[in-house]
């Protein structure tokens, strides 16, 4: 690894950008497991399969306003590796407060910005807890980083630069940002670029549509209202609450989708406004109207196993109708508007906005996230996770769960991963804005349940 500093890019310095004291930038995880790991074994685990990403060695220095990696002249595991057990009577309420007090604490940034947990005394077994930095990776990242920890991964191959974009409208996204590192450098590339369009002529008339698209939306989200102010809109405290439900049948959830026509994130998003709609309608009474989730948008390549790090997708916004009383009304709304953004440009058009908020200053990036976030109530995630059981140092992974942070001033978020035929739900927020967690969580459940009553019960009508 060269000692010399490394630029961060654009994306990433934006999410370095949004650390708040109130709101730390940190993705969460915690993997439940069936019993104790040998400290010695996991930390030889990490020298392995962690530290082969220049990432988890390198801290972040500021430069004339500019983000750089810096190899830590003071590297040392013990700044990152802590092992401590829970107090009786180790419990999940003992685990989630723990968690909770993690995620509120941000991260040391005179060391590289990671930390892992080793808890002892959970249910008889144990669980790990992980703090990873956004600007170094997004959720899906991390997912593929820890399970490279497992006994059945396999060390990481990493390559030091991110995928390259496939077309030209991302090519021309990113471009907007490289312009005011490159100068004219820009002009040779896109030159190169007309001129392979020159021989491929029938690809124009997609890409200007494409551009159009791009265009179109992002007049549609400069145009879009603010959410109303519920209690997702409370002022930040800086204190993290969190909680997480016993997983789900996968196949049950798989059994509602079909029956509906529809796909699992369908249901599962579904469920989410079922359970803000009565959460809600009894701490505000609101359920006149319609708010809206932000959710990450992969956009790496499809099936193809994670070699970088760092940040890459776009965001959407969904709105979820609160205002609808039946379920299965309610679901077809909602799979309405998922599928409406799947073939949407927004996903490209946050990316390149963020990348072009990384290269300003830190103030214009705060006051244009403050209004992208006044859009929006909550962040909501659904990660895939391995389809059959994993071991870690020997220890079984009974349970996976991972939170991305809330930018601006959103302070609630909603997690869901699949895992071993299961799915997992789980919810950090903010104290000021979800007093109790395990009562939403519960929500979902029922909201789940519900859907799942009706759905089979129309069938026998």
């Amino acid at each position: 690894m060269s000692d010399r500093p490394e630029l961060m890019t654009a994306v990433d310095t934006a999410w370095w950008h949004m650390e708040r004291d109130d709101n730390p930038m940190m993705i969460t995880g915690v993997l439940v497991l069936d019993r104790q790991v040998n400290l010695e074994h996991f930390r030889k685990l990490l020298e392995e399969r962690l530290l082969c990403y220049n990432r988890f060695s390198q801290r972040v220095v500021e430069h004339d306003g500019r983000a750089f990696w810096e190899a830590d002249p003071h590297f040392s595991l013990e700044n990152h590796l802590h092992h401590i057990a829970l107090p009786d009577p180790g419990d999940q309420e003992a685990l989630e407060e723990l968690v909770a007090d993690l995620a509120s604490t941000p991260l040391d940034v005179r060391h590289p910005l990671w930390q892992f947990h080793l808890v002892d005394h959970y249910r008889g077994g144990a669980a790990l807890v992980a703090r990873l930095h956004h600007c170094i990776a997004d959720g899906l990242a991390l997912v593929q980083v820890l399970m490279s920890l497992t006994d059945e991964g396999q060390v990481a191959q990493p390559q030091s630069h991110p995928h390259k974009a496939e077309n030209l409208v991302q090519s021309l996204i990113g471009s907007v940002g490289q312009l005011a590192r490159q100068g004219m450098h820009l002009g040779h590339e896109l030159l190169e670029e007309g001129m392979a369009v020159a021989r491929h002529p029938e690809h124009i008339k997609h890409w200007l549509k494409e551009g159009q698209h791009i265009a179109e939306e992002l007049g549609h989200l400069g145009m879009m209202p603010r959410d109303p102010d519920t209690r997702l809109h409370a002022k930040l405290s800086g204190r993290k609450r969190i909680a997480w439900a016993e997983p789900l049948s996968l196949a049950e959830v798989k059994e509602l989708a079909h029956q509906l026509e529809a796909t699992v994130n369908d249901v599962l998003v579904a469920s989410v406004a079922g359970a803000l709609r009565r959460y809600l309608g009894e701490v505000d009474r609101y359920i006149k109207g319609n708010i809206h989730v932000t959710i990450p948008f992969n956009l790496r390549p499809k099936d193809v196993p994670i070699k970088s790090l760092g940040n890459q997708f776009g965001l959407v916004l969904v709105e979820l109708p609160l205002d609808e009383p039946d379920p299965i009304k309610r679901f077809h709304k909602v799979k309405k508007a998922l599928t409406d953004v799947k073939g949407s440009a927004q996903p490209k058009v946050t990316f390149g906005l963020l990348e072009l908020l990384g290269l300003g200053p830190a103030a214009l990036e705060k006051f244009a996230l403050d209004q992208i976030s006044d859009k929006s109530s909550l962040v909501m995630t659904n990660l895939p996770g391995p389809t059959s059981p994993m071991t870690i140092a020997g220890a079984r992974i009974l349970q996976p769960l991972v939170w991305v942070p809330q930018s601006g001033h959103l302070g609630v978020g909603l997690s869901i991963m699949s895992y071993a035929g299961t799915v997992q739900f789980g919810l950090i927020t903010d104290a000021s804005m979800i007093h109790e967690p395990r009562r939403v969580v519960g929500y979902f459940l029922d909201s789940f349940r519900e859907l799942h009553g009706k759905a089979f019960g129309d069938q026998g009508k």
